[in-house]
């Protein structure tokens, strides 16, 4: 097993989701990036996180340990090395194999919904400001406006769904937390946007729209580095 989700996020096996959860938040605000945090530590964290908050992926993992553990007791690992080093060109054709198998999947089911429905939000955008431009006070603009917010906010949690429906590949680890970082900062807009409608204050409405801008931008970005993504 590649890493320990309970020794890094520093909790016990037996820690309650809200435990697991406030453990997670302490040490995102410790280490991330954005305040001089490690990125490779962060990294580590997230992949932790995203293998303890669902209880399926926490279950699988639980599994697996107790069934590493069973073999370890039985002696059993050290018959499984010997065939291993005996056929050891097959085996690591096997490994590669479930590799490309998992970011393939991971690019299909997690990367590529999530960009689409990125772009489903980041596009109509300026097409609806410009709308209620026309008259920030007239109700139907008004309506339209927050239909938009309301569709995208929904669209948001749907986003939160599929990132967390498939644990991350080693391999695009990086690509995985800039995508994190992409669809929080278009989330966070819209959440600007969501106070703007509720009182009319323009420092809202103009800071949503630079955090727009940057998830925009970080859009792009990622769709030219995951042309780039080598399968191992």
């Amino acid at each position: 097993m590649k890493i320990n989700p309970y020794q890094i996020l520093q909790v016990s096996e037996k820690a309650s989701f809200k435990e697991i959860k406030s453990a997670y938040r302490k040490l995102v605000k410790k280490y991330h990036p954005d305040k001089g945090g490690d990125e490779k530590t962060i990294l580590n964290i997230n992949a932790a996180w995203e293998i303890l908050k669902s209880k399926g992926t926490k279950d699988s993992y639980d599994k697996e340990k107790q069934d590493i553990s069973f073999y370890k007791n039985k002696d059993i690992k050290k018959n499984c090395e010997t065939v291993y080093q005996a056929d050891s060109s097959k085996q690591n054709h096997k490994e590669s194999s479930i590799r490309d198998l998992s970011l393939a999947l991971w690019i299909k089911e997690v990367y590529m919904p999530i960009d689409r429905l990125v772009y489903e939000i980041i596009s109509p955008f300026s097409k609806k400001l410009k709308e209620l431009s026309a008259d920030p006070y007239d109700d139907y603009l008004m309506n339209s406006f927050c239909n938009y917010i309301d569709k995208s906010q929904k669209k948001m949690k749907k986003i939160h769904q599929i990132y967390s429906s498939r644990i991350t590949p080693k391999s695009v680890k990086s690509f995985s937390l800039n995508l994190y970082h992409c669809f929080s900062e278009l989330e966070d807009a819209l959440h600007e946007f969501s106070i703007y409608s509720q009182g009319y204050v323009d420092d809202y409405l103009h800071d949503g729209q630079e955090m727009l801008n940057q998830a925009k931008k970080k859009r792009l970005l990622l769709r030219k580095e995951k042309q780039h993504l080598t399968i191992a």
